[in-house]
């Protein structure tokens, strides 16, 4: 068949058998071709007695077309894709295996595991086309700067309530520190970086995006004008009071490492959750502080310089009354304060027109003025006041009836016969005037 004339060889092969028949032809010395193609002179001397006895066919490797030695069974190839489809049908290869090799005693390649799947059309590979960004070096130091963001997503998955993951990486290390809470908003924001800095320390700078809760969305008032400066949130004022520089992102893809950490959670760390059958956030919590342990020790890198540029909490400082929403209410007459539509009677005398309402972490309000916490007790109910009564307007639908001395009444009518001429003056006194 003219099938068995033709030799399929690949351009390296091709390379060799020019060479090998250059030393055939004793054009060039074993010695020296071995020198080309890389290989020791015995090898060289192995394939010319291969060519010269089968010919061109002699330079193909003798495995070609037959099953590795190292080759695993035909038995482990279906029972991992049995397996995959059954539990980890919507993990990735490279995550699919982690677990395969940690709950099934399932050990093979990460690249063996994708190439069954893809054969078997039960994972398919996508591209997907990415934006240009301009690239951004990262920071040198530990601690010089971290991303801080929240993520909704359906963390539990239907089995529990919605929540959202407080997130910080740092831009240096990839070091980083969540917590999940119900939803994202100053309390959160403080309570998680509470946490963050009792653990490593207060970071030289945050970076944020322009959230409400990260960045003010008041216009400037005249002394914000006075002093050249925007409004600060609550988590503003209680970051620059710790020292700390916060800058804000214009774009998601400017602080791309929080927003790849969040990718990677929605496809890691729920499935893990889902295998651990997590219901409620305060699971999800304390599975999050041991899963973290594995993955800063996976995930993260030595920083370009050893030194940590985090500071100690200062000793004697409190966390709470920084860490707090503060508001400047005006103090009544009567000592009473109003806040968010509830009325507080202050029970320390104080000579003052405004005071400062100060809502904890924790849920508790402390009433201060000067930094001294004063006295107070809530007012169940505003003391309603009577309604005046409305004044009622009479309205006549008879015309007014004459007084007795009316001048109309004056004149009294004579009767006269009915046969009686009037003069002209009565005339003009009986008749009604036109």
């Amino acid at each position: 068949m003219a099938g068995k004339d033709i030799i399929a060889m690949s351009q390296r092969e091709l390379k060799r058998l020019h060479i090998i028949h250059k030393v055939l032809d004793r054009k060039l010395k074993q010695i020296n071709a071995a020198d080309v193609l890389g290989l020791v002179d015995r090898q060289i001397r192995r394939i010319t007695k291969r060519v010269r006895e089968e010919g061109d066919k002699g330079i193909i490797h003798r495995s070609r077309r037959k099953p590795s030695n190292r080759a695993l069974p035909e038995s482990l190839k279906d029972k991992t894709i049995k397996l995959y489809r059954q539990k980890y049908s919507d993990f990735g290869p490279k995550f699919a295996n982690e677990k395969l090799f940690e709950i099934d005693k399932i050990k093979i390649g990460d690249q063996t595991l994708r190439n069954w799947l893809i054969k078997d059309d039960a994972w398919q590979v996508t591209r997907k086309h990415r934006k240009h960004c301009q690239w951004r070096e990262r920071k040198h130091h530990f601690g010089e700067m971290i991303q801080l963001d929240g993520s909704h997503h359906s963390w539990l998955e239907g089995r529990g309530p919605e929540c959202v993951l407080m997130g910080y990486i740092d831009d240096a290390t990839n070091i980083v520190f969540a917590r999940f809470y119900t939803y994202e908003g100053t309390f959160p924001a403080m309570d998680s970086f509470k946490r963050y800095i009792k653990r490593y320390g207060i970071p030289h700078s945050v970076y944020l995006d322009k959230h409400s809760t990260y960045k003010s969305t008041a216009k400037r008032s005249m002394e914000d004008d006075l002093n050249n400066q925007d409004p600060l949130s609550h988590f503003e004022r209680a970051l620059k009071k710790l020292g700390v520089e916060v800058m804000h992102a214009h774009s998601p893809q400017a602080k791309g490492r929080v927003e790849r950490l969040f990718r990677t959670f929605q496809d890691r760390l729920i499935k893990e959750m889902r295998l651990k059958d997590i219901k409620t956030i305060k699971e999800a919590n304390i599975f999050l502080g041991w899963y973290l342990l594995i993955h800063n020790k996976r995930f993260s890198f030595k920083p370009l310089q050893k030194s940590d540029l985090h500071r100690s909490i200062p000793k004697g400082i409190d966390l709470d009354k920084i860490l707090c929403k503060r508001k400047d209410r005006a103090l009544r007459n009567d000592f009473t304060v109003a806040h968010f539509k509830k009325l507080y009677q202050v029970l320390d005398h104080v000579n003052a027109k405004t005071i400062t309402v100060e809502e904890r972490i924790n849920g508790k309000m402390l009433i201060t003025y000067r930094g001294k916490n004063l006295r107070y007790k809530p007012i169940p109910e505003r003391p309603v006041k009577e309604p005046k009564k409305p004044y009622i307007f009479k309205i006549r639908n008879r015309p007014p009836v004459p007084s007795k001395n009316h001048p109309w009444r004056r004149f009294k009518i004579k009767s006269y016969p009915q046969s009686y001429t009037y003069s002209k003056k009565e005339k003009e006194l009986l008749l009604p005037k036109p």
